[in-house]
């Protein structure tokens, strides 16, 4: 069927997103998908589809998506809500002691949250006794963190809306924007208005998937519509240094599989030594380099038939598989692999707005763990792998089930029975 895809709804960069360089080669090629969280009504509904590959930024070593979707086509209704994930909300009170003791326990300001989501992250600043301020532009999460009386105003965020928030609310004691820069489409901008929001001696703290890892681990199924830039320390650093920002911590998240937080003032301060070892890491093992990144799309190319024989050889004997996850990333597995609903006949998730939905490009009905459980699957393709411990501990706790798992990642894919 033809795509139908509108110039207005993509655009293609010509220079690097975070710089302004003109020297970016592109590198890798994931062929066109439909958007990773536009879940399907019908197995049989239209669907639009997207360039999605990568180029690498000579100068800054930023990599990034080459093509642009208009952020209201993919932001304004969304269907990820961070209350379903248990690590998660076991992480958030980790972040919240941890910004608390940067701030030195201020209580005086408030504590921004960019990309909000259901309030959850901020959730644990109120239970410690501390004003909040939720900026998310999906309006139906927004009114869920809301309803759970955390205050959240729905907008698109950049410079103007943090000039706005601050008139009438005054400069925050901190703001943190976690996993949401590499999602943004004015990058300079962004971060502009996370410099905006907070005071002279306030705090930024902004979390992103490590590209590291991504590079390391082969997560290739991070590469999605919605994830514009994929961050090392450099490149983060460098961004964030034009926007008259400056590091002075960093530290790990275990969320999308591996996470950092780096931590920012506007004038500059003492580093600690973890950052001082962070930059020299980075630089010992070359993951700011070119050839580093275009071996892993020669690697990726490798996991890809890897993982479709296994799911063969499962088939071949009679196994019956089904999905557990279906997270944005998955999307990407799914359709650059090719596999879908004559492969993977279900796909259990907990999170209710995705269920009696079909997963995007690869048309796989989701429903709840204890329908998709009840049909006695002898193997379960664990699509949200980086949850694997905490979704084989209650898949075998709730429903007994001893069975094959598939982990597709991190490195090439593997089989694991519990």
């Amino acid at each position: 069927m033809e795509n139908n895809t509108s110039y207005n709804e993509v655009s293609k960069i010509s220079e690097c997103r975070a710089c302004g360089s003109a020297s970016i080669t592109p590198f890798f090629d994931l062929g066109d998908q439909p958007l990773a969280n536009s879940l399907l009504k019908s197995k049989d509904e239209f669907e639009k589809k997207y360039p999605l590959s990568l180029s690498f930024c000579n100068d800054c070593s930023l990599v990034q998506l080459n093509h642009t979707i208009d952020p209201k086509i993919l932001f304004s209704n969304y269907v990820w809500v961070t209350g379903t994930s248990g690590v998660a909300k076991d992480f958030s009170e980790t972040f919240a002691d941890n910004l608390i003791k940067q701030i030195k326990e201020n209580k005086d300001g408030y504590i921004m949250e960019i990309a909000s989501n259901d309030g959850t992250f901020l959730k644990p600043f109120v239970n410690r006794g501390y004003k909040v301020l939720g900026i998310d532009p999906a309006r139906n999460i927004a009114d869920i963190a809301v309803k759970d009386g955390i205050p959240t105003e729905c907008s698109f965020f950049g410079n103007v809306v943090a000039s706005e928030v601050t008139s009438r609310k005054g400069k925050a004691s901190a703001v943190f924007a976690r996993n949401v820069l590499p999602h943004v489409a004015n990058t300079k901008d962004f971060v502009a208005g996370l410099a905006t929001s907070v005071g002279e001696d306030g705090i930024v703290a902004v979390e992103a998937h490590y590209a590291k890892i991504i590079l390391e681990e082969l997560h290739y199924d991070s590469i999605y519509h919605e994830h514009l830039c994929y961050f090392t320390l450099k490149s983060l650093e460098n961004l964030l240094n034009k926007q008259g920002l400056y590091l002075f911590d960093i530290a790990k998240s275990p969320i999308s599989g591996g996470s950092i937080i780096v931590f920012a003032k506007k004038t500059k301060t003492v580093e600690t030594e973890n950052l001082i070892k962070f930059r020299k890491m980075e630089e010992d093992m070359g993951i700011n380099k070119f050839e580093s990144w275009n071996k892993f799309a020669s690697d990726s190319i490798v996991h890809k038939e890897k993982l479709n024989n296994i799911l063969k050889e499962i088939q071949k004997s009679g196994g019956k598989i089904m999905g557990y996850g279906a997270s944005a990333r998955s999307s990407t597995l799914l359709n650059f692999c090719g596999i879908d609903s004559s492969t993977v006949a279900m796909v259990a998730d907990k999170n209710e707005l995705k269920q009696k939905l079909y997963t995007a490009g690869s048309h796989i009905l989701i429903e709840s763990p204890e329908v998709v459980m009840s049909e006695q699957p002898t193997a379960i393709f664990l699509m949200a792998w980086n949850f694997t411990d905490e979704v084989v501990k209650y898949l075998s706790s709730e429903f007994g089930f001893k069975g094959t798992y598939i982990v597709p990642l991190p490195n090439m894919p593997r089989i694991i029975k519990d």
